[in-house]
């Protein structure tokens, strides 16, 4: 799998993209990626469609999941490696365990692009300290044994991870949160760079910065797929304890999950979510957008006052860039990438919130919306220069430096 970038440099090269949609043509995906992520491609790309994709589905697997995924991608590998055997390779789905199937089997030069380690040293905290999460059943945190038995399992995995990734040529990471976990279980400083995800930070530069004078409604809004990590819930009860406080707001308040929906487990989360709003009696105040197209994106983030982020270690955050590069005001997580890389200040000024807590969240929010349209402006000048380095340029060329070597 490769980046359509290498095209400029390396046009003589022939590209495959490894994909397990069965029920598109390779038309569809570019149509779909242009739809909804306004990415178009200047030259054809060939597409090898996969039958074994399930094998790396999370819902395959009930239990020991890690595991389960990791070995299913070496069979989904295999049946990659059957139908094109390329010359180099570049995994950027976080199928890690592929990487030396394809070098020593394939004979293939390797490389990866890591959005998101398989595991990282805070899963293993977490499993550590008994603290319950997504990826940490109550049960099992209740359960001294258990919690022991899935501790050595973590590591265990933890070693092998360390040992497939260590195989790659040349490894990107997408943040320096990411480069933090990648450097301590890989160990492979001497080929690891940080390239920053691409960011189409132009388009959303006609979005004038200062405020509309006439608005019936102050908006806020949430970009992000529907995943459990993401925490939605935590938006929306922050965004409760918001309308509490908020009683003497001039102006009403709605909050706007925008996102993608993958598959059922997705839409039965945004049901469940949907349910939390009329539990927490802010259904009226709350709107669901899914699967809309880039320019629907960029209009709702165009009349946006407040871009909302909950997700803990997030490992980059492309929508908190695409809020920032809109001019509107980010209130992210304090972990992660958003903490590490994106919410930084710029030139000594604030470019954005960090929040941990329902409490932070919800008085930040009040916090924003109290401020003087002159001191919202401020920081969203300051947030929208500092994204530039997430460029698609930037991106093309920390991209083409890293893989020059694979190509030799």
């Amino acid at each position: 799998m490769d980046s359509p970038v290498t095209k400029y440099r390396y046009h003589d090269a022939t590209y495959v993209v490894y994909t397990g949609d069965e029920d598109v043509t390779g038309e569809q995906i570019l149509d779909n990626a242009l739809r909804r992520f306004n990415i178009k491609l200047v030259h054809p790309v060939k597409f090898v469609f996969l039958k074994k994709r399930y094998l790396v589905e999370a819902s395959f697997y009930p239990h020991f999941t890690l595991l389960g995924q990791s070995l299913g991608s070496i069979l989904l590998g295999w049946e990659a490696l059957n139908n094109c055997v390329p010359d180099v390779y570049i995994d950027s789905m976080g199928y890690t365990f592929t990487l030396p199937l394809f070098k020593y089997l394939g004979d293939c030069k390797v490389g990866c692009y890591v959005h998101y380690p398989i595991i990282s040293t805070d899963m293993l905290s977490v499993v550590r300290n008994q603290n319950a999460g997504f990826n940490n059943a109550t049960f099992i945190t209740k359960n001294l044994f258990l919690s022991k038995m899935k501790l050595i399992y973590y590591y265990l995995f933890a070693l092998i991870y360390g040992m497939v990734g260590s195989c790659s040529d040349v490894v990107m990471v997408n943040s320096s949160w990411t480069l933090n976990h990648i450097l301590s279980l890989w160990k492979v400083q001497s080929s690891c760079n940080t390239v920053y995800p691409p960011c189409d930070v132009q388009t959303f530069l006609d979005i004038p910065l200062h405020e509309k004078t006439t608005t019936s409604e102050d908006v806020l809004v949430s970009v992000g797929q529907f995943r459990p990590e993401k925490n939605h819930a935590l938006q929306l009860r922050s965004f409760a304890k918001l309308l509490e406080k908020a009683t003497k707001h001039p102006l009403p308040l709605k909050l706007i999950l925008i996102g993608g929906c993958r598959n059922k487990d997705d839409e039965r989360r945004v049901n469940q979510l949907k349910r939390l709003c009329e539990d927490l009696g802010i259904q009226e105040n709350v709107e669901f957008q899914i699967n809309i197209p880039f320019e629907e994106l960029k209009n709702y983030l165009s009349k946006a006052v407040v871009g909302l982020h909950t997700m803990w270690n997030e490992h980059f955050g492309i929508g908190i860039v695409e809020c920032m590069a809109a001019g509107t005001i980010i209130l992210a997580h304090n972990s992660g990438g958003p903490k590490l890389d994106i919410v930084i200040p710029y030139e000594g000024n604030k470019t954005g919130f960090l929040a941990e807590r329902e409490e932070d969240y919800a008085e930040t929010m009040a916090h924003i919306l109290s401020m003087s349209p002159e001191e919202r402006f401020q920081i969203r000048k300051n947030a929208r220069q500092s994204v530039s380095r997430f460029s698609d340029h930037e991106f093309e060329v920390a991209f083409l430096l890293s893989v020059e070597k694979l190509f030799k």
